[in-house]
């Protein structure tokens, strides 16, 4: 349509970024919070250079249109690799990366120390708990209408998890010197935490909990930050 003989100009809309047009929406907001706070922590540059392997595996798999399969180890699967499962799986979510499928085991089976499921409560996370048993089976959601993580602890080569065309992430130095070969595994990457464990029943034990979760968040917020869709 003209006006006094000039034509209006069209109105231009910038298409939103996936990730922040879908995955915000229904997301719990304290653990939007959470994650727009970890996302100001500068990573040092030579734990970027031990997360550089887990960004190569994960771009590859995207670049040949494959499924991403991350099966996070230590020694009892009841911290760091509950931890680093369900931020993983997270930040996929996040950066709206497609496909990713997280999970966790170790070299034995014992339980998910229950401060793992506090500290990520307090963190923003909304966690059921299912069984009454000596292993809980917890499931923990990110999102509203995303379905939940199930969590409970299991060796790395349980039938609940993968038995090929994955990559094992080694948390913890025992599993990673105890566990010479996984079966089944792509590659295997040592990423590896201190274990909160050290501090139990001490003063210090909600702060390091806390502080175990926000720096492997803050380092899969790096991973998948790091992926080109």
């Amino acid at each position: 349509m003209l006006d006094n003989g000039k034509r209006k100009p069209l109105l231009v809309v910038h298409p939103i970024p996936d990730a922040v047009k879908s995955n915000k929406k229904t997301m719990y907001q304290n653990l939007i919070t959470t994650i727009e706070n970890i996302s100001k922590t500068i990573i040092a540059e030579e734990r970027k250079v031990v997360l550089q392997p887990l960004i190569d595996f994960i771009q590859t798999k995207i670049d040949t249109h494959q499924s991403i399969r991350l099966n996070f180890i230590c020694t009892h699967n009841s911290r760091r690799s509950h931890l680093s499962q369900i931020w993983a799986q997270t930040m996929a979510f996040q950066f709206g990366i497609q496909n990713v499928f997280c999970y966790s085991g170790g070299t034995e089976a014992t339980a998910m120390f229950p401060k793992v499921g506090e500290t990520l409560n307090n963190q923003g996370f909304q966690i059921q708990q299912l069984s009454s048993d000596n292993n809980p089976v917890y499931a923990v959601k990110f999102d509203k209408n995303e379905a939940a993580i199930v969590c409970f602890s299991k060796t790395f080569d349980d039938a609940f998890n993968p038995t090929s065309e994955f990559a094992a992430i080694m948390t913890c130095s025992s599993a990673d010197a105890g566990c010479p070969f996984i079966a089944g595994a792509e590659k295997r990457l040592p990423i590896r935490y201190e274990d909160p464990k050290a501090f139990d029943g001490t003063e210090q034990m909600n702060a390091k909990y806390a502080e175990r979760s926000v720096e492997i968040a803050s380092e899969m917020h790096h991973v998948f930050s790091k992926i080109k869709k």
